[in-house]
């Protein structure tokens, strides 16, 4: 088995480059445990983890985060729960303390899992992924980074190397909705992120990938009871749902209806 850990992200892309089928693994949470379940069959890897340039969190203006920085990292530094709160409670409610603490960024983006809780609040925040590769650097923002049930739209030979979440505009809410108490990971995932007067609601784990609706939400009054389920309503009869061991098709609509209701509630007025 070939093991490779690059300092530097130059040498991490010409690896990279170089074995474009090799595995590339950041906090290793999640393909730690595909690998125990024999669904990983890869001699080829490339950690991150020495990549020190990959840990830098920036807090001057907008938010930019390496994409090695830790879900746990995000969840008590003082100027992300001030700041951007709601991003603070998506990557506080992850599993446990010491899954956060070595969950990365990156790596739950790269991962694509639809039953993730970041995701939605990352495309409520209008985030954006920086993804370079040998041949140069491009942005890509989270809604098209994730393509579907744990494909994305990176290349082989690309990273993700940063994320840069812009300076709220207004106050943002996370709420996660569980069927299983012994299972950490959503049912329903509702992100709120408040601009200016509009607002912007995206609902993951419920399909392969988070879905928002602009046309609905453009209907918002702040603090209106009304206007929230009335919202709620629509999200729950316009949104793709599938249903599995946590929840059938119409179970999940039916959450979704009262969630963002909820959601949007906490975010106003």
């Amino acid at each position: 088995m070939s093991w490779q850990m690059p300092s530097t992200v130059d040498e991490a892309l010409r690896l990279k480059a170089d074995n474009p089928g090799a595995t590339v693994i950041a906090g290793g949470t999640f393909l730690g445990i595909l690998s125990g379940q024999g669904l990983l069959d890869n001699d080829e890897w490339i950690s991150l983890q020495n990549i020190s340039e990959l840990k830098t969190l920036g807090t001057e203006g907008d938010l930019s985060v390496g994409a090695m920085v830790t879900h746990r990292r995000l969840e008590l530094t003082p100027v992300v729960r001030e700041d951007w709160p709601g991003l603070a409670q998506a990557f506080g409610v992850v599993a446990s303390p010491r899954i956060r603490n070595v969950a990365t960024i990156g790596g739950v983006l790269a991962d694509a899992d639809y039953a993730s809780d970041p995701p939605s609040m990352l495309v409520a925040s209008r985030a954006v992924a920086e993804v370079a590769s040998v041949r140069g650097m491009r942005r890509v923002p989270i809604e098209d980074l994730i393509a579907g049930h744990y494909e994305t739209t990176l290349a082989d030979d690309e990273l993700i190397t940063r994320v840069v979440v812009p300076r709220p505009r207004g106050k943002g809410v996370y709420r996660k909705f569980r069927t299983r108490s012994r299972e950490d990971r959503p049912t329903v995932a509702v992100a709120a992120a408040r601009e200016d007067d509009r607002v912007r609601v995206v609902v993951g784990a419920v399909s392969d990938r988070p879905q928002h609706y602009a046309d609905i939400c453009a209907a918002w009054k702040p603090g209106d009871e009304d206007s929230a389920r009335e919202i709620g309503a629509a999200y729950a009869e316009a949104i793709r749902c599938i249903g599995d061991g946590r929840g059938s098709a119409a179970y999940r609509r039916r959450v979704v209806g009262v969630e963002v209701r909820r959601v949007l509630m906490q975010v106003g007025p």
